[in-house]
């Protein structure tokens, strides 16, 4: 998959499969997990773990269905090459521009969120500067080359799960007595009011508020197609990496409650932070924002990749302008990767000066954009594995389980969820303004079609009276 000297359409494969493992996780692990995890052991109670269970399944399964469509027909534009398959050009035009909605204001808040971070050791720089920088910096990563961002985003993720692996084995340690100091007490799962101090429906109500924290593990199917054997690489990060993400988040969450009482988690501070402190190992907050601003840094890298390369497939479906398709003599699609920083700048900009108005829109918006990508992933699947099975009798090599049962199950959870949603007042204005944005993308689909049809009319009929034969002019006698 080379390139020409001046530039090309195509990517070229450079990622391994240890940066196609690591990249998955690396969208995954972040703030969500390290301080957001907070959140819901304050409205779950001890077994906040049993939320993210329930939640990891669901992406487990979610990933088995896009895994299978991806190992089946390996394409850039992952699922939303699926859905336009499976329902069609709207389908295909509005999950891939909701994606890529999703992921360039990540981009833009990461980006805040590390200039705040960064502000707090040198207050002197303001946090619009460091955003900027730090946004510069993973650009020229992004620019290099799919093997530099490969990399990068290796390295990053390392340091997260090393810092996990880590907090679970003292964790463990202490919780079964043997910390120097330590002895075994399970007595603060039920001292602070029982194992469901606020009820059972706060272990689903949480599932709405955990789901976000575990995206990003779908990009592994975009990125494998940089890869020099797609479905084997698929295959590989589905059943491997969503296990691991599954077991990091339900058992860090368990140890978590059985070593700090739930009721003195305070939402927005790191619980994680809490039980080292409990267990006794100083430094631990400095530490542990270190780690924070590493996945912030990671997050930011997979964001640019996913979106350019989203802009990159889009493009050369007529989704997108055409020019996004162009590539550079190292299979990098320069132009994709720069539109996606110009929004992640503006969303810096709009941080800065309406933090509370536009750029609170934008990011209450995308968190229910992403519960509609895994809502078109689930009914493409449903629709496009008979279709698939006639056309290969053998079989597909990767399938989901118990099909069509358990994918029509997954997509009624995604759909209750989305419901619930909209029966909290803390999560229905996030509903109302993802609609907006499915709604605005569908106008924009509508209006374009009117246009290429109009232009389409247009050629047919200049190409019709081009045909029509001019009638010979008279002959004049000399």
């Amino acid at each position: 998959m080379g390139t020409t000297p001046d530039g090309g359409h195509q990517l070229k494969p450079g990622l391994k499969q240890r940066h196609l493992t690591m990249l998955s996780l690396g969208g995954v692990i972040g703030a969500g997990l390290f301080v957001g995890s907070s959140a819901i052991i304050n409205q779950a109670g001890p077994l906040a773990f049993i939320t993210y269970a329930i939640t990891g399944l669901i992406v487990l399964l979610v990933m088995r269905m896009l895994g299978e469509m991806a190992a089946a027909k390996p394409c850039s534009g992952s699922f939303t090459d699926y859905a336009r398959m499976a329902w069609g050009e709207w389908a295909g035009f509005s999950t891939g521009w909701l994606y890529w909605y999703f992921w360039v204001i990540v981009v833009g808040f990461e980006a805040v969120v590390g200039g705040q971070m960064i502000n707090k050791w040198i207050p002197s720089i303001p946090v619009w500067a460091i955003a900027l920088t730090l946004m510069m910096v993973m650009t020229a990563v992004n620019l290099l080359s799919v093997g530099a961002f490969g990399e990068a985003e290796y390295w990053f993720a390392s340091i997260k799960v090393v810092a996990i692996v880590a907090f679970i084995t003292v964790a463990a340690l202490f919780v079964f007595g043997l910390w120097p100091g330590a002895r075994v007490d399970f007595g603060n799962l039920t001292d602070h009011g029982g194992l469901l101090p606020n009820g059972l429906a706060t272990l689903f109500v949480g599932v709405v508020v955990v789901i976000f924290s575990m995206t990003g593990v779908e990009v592994v199917t975009i990125a494998a197609a940089e890869s020099a054997e797609p479905a084997k690489s698929i295959r590989k990060a589905v059943n491997s990496v969503v296990f691991r993400i599954l077991a990091f988040f339900v058992i860090s969450t368990f140890l978590i409650a059985v070593i700090v009482p739930w009721d003195s988690v305070v939402p927005g501070e790191s619980p994680f932070v809490a039980a080292l402190d409990r267990i006794g190992i100083p430094g631990t907050a400095d530490l542990l924002n270190l780690v924070i601003l590493v996945a912030v840094l990671s997050v930011l890298n997979s964001g640019l990749y996913t979106s350019s390369r989203l802009l990159f497939v889009m493009g050369g479906r007529g989704d997108a302008p055409a020019w996004m398709t162009s590539t550079n003599k190292r299979g990098v699609p320069v132009k994709g990767i720069l539109s996606c920083t110009v929004v992640g700048y503006g969303c810096v900009v709009l941080a800065a000066l309406f933090p509370d108005t536009v750029f609170l829109f934008l990011i209450n918006a995308s968190g229910a954009v992403f519960l509609f990508v895994y809502f078109m992933i689930c009914i493409s699947e449903l629709r496009l594995r008979r279709r698939w099975e006639k056309e290969n009798p053998g079989g597909l090599e990767f399938r989901m389980w118990l099909y069509p049962g358990l994918p029509i199950l997954v997509t009624v959870a995604i759909v209750a969820v989305l419901v619930s949603m909209g029966l909290r007042d803390a999560n229905r204005i996030e509903l109302m303004q993802g609609v907006a944005v499915w709604v605005v993308l569908t106008v924009i689909y509508l209006v374009e079609k009117r246009a290429r049809t109009a232009r389409g009319s247009r050629a047919l009929d200049t190409a019709r009276s081009a045909d029509v034969e001019t009638p010979p002019s008279p002959v004049h006698p000399s």
